[in-house]
């Protein structure tokens, strides 16, 4: 998933900035959502270390009115995300060249003074970014897709800790790290989409890298998040192998 973050000093403009940004991605089955709109450099830095983001999309003022620039602040966000899209939104777009000077390696610079132009780059620069996700993701980790209605999601490996059958029939759902992806697709068909996963049930396929402990006993399996699945006598033996050889 996309994470996209504003950080705008002028309280006026953050607002327009974030209802232009929400109202679009209200209107398409991206994988992308809305994380944090502040005026403050260190709430986003604070934000960036507490919680890990990759691929983030982040629009920043060049101006902040504070200890930090919006140009130095996309040069710190690049130490903490180095996949990230930085986009300057400014009336200052004779300060574009610090960027080269700094190497941010901004995505794009959008003016302020024309509402309908700011706009229509906004969601140029939304479009472009998720385009460029689906097509190349992180291409450090193992990602697969999965097909949600109309829309095309890339799911991290890493963050998924087991995919169950749905009670919607011929449907899946995929518990990762905060958040569900419901998704078409065969239980059977799931266990071949990583070699980290391992079909433990009839209902379930855990993604053994994250698996916290197995309970023999009462064939549960908990995962490093504590969320709790179940194993079946037939996948147990199997299961246990693999769970003490991948450590």
């Amino acid at each position: 998933m996309i994470k996209v973050f504003v950080c705008e000093d002028n309280e006026k403009q953050r607002k327009n900035i974030t209802n232009i940004i929400q109202n679009y991605l209200l209107m398409q089955d991206y994988d992308m959502g809305f994380e944090l709109s502040t005026e403050s450099p260190s709430a986003i830095l604070s934000h960036l270390q507490q919680y890990s983001t990759n691929n983030g999309l982040y629009f920043l003022d060049v101006d902040l009115n504070a200890e930090m620039n919006g140009i130095a602040l996309g040069l710190e966000i690049r130490k903490l995300d180095s996949s990230a899209k930085i986009v300057f939104i400014t009336t200052h777009t004779e300060l574009t060249y610090l960027t080269f000077l700094y190497k941010v390696e901004a995505m794009d610079y959008i003016p302020k003074d024309d509402h309908k132009i700011m706009q229509n780059k906004i969601i140029e620069c939304i479009d472009i970014a998720m385009e460029r996700y689906l097509n190349t993701g992180n291409l450090t980790e193992e990602n697969i897709v999965v097909k949600a209605g109309d829309a095309s999601i890339r799911l991290n490996v890493n963050e998924i800790k087991f995919i169950e059958s749905s009670s919607v029939p011929h449907k899946l759902v995929v518990h990762l790290d905060n958040r569900k992806v419901e998704y078409y697709g065969k239980i059977k068909e799931a266990e071949n989409l990583s070699s980290k996963f391992y079909r433990c049930h009839q209902s379930f396929v855990v993604n053994i890298n994250n698996i916290q402990e197995i309970d023999k006993k009462n064939r549960m399996v908990t995962m490093n998040d504590g969320e709790v699945c179940y194993v079946s006598t037939r996948y147990l033996k199997g299961l246990l192998s693999k769970f003490e050889s991948d450590q």
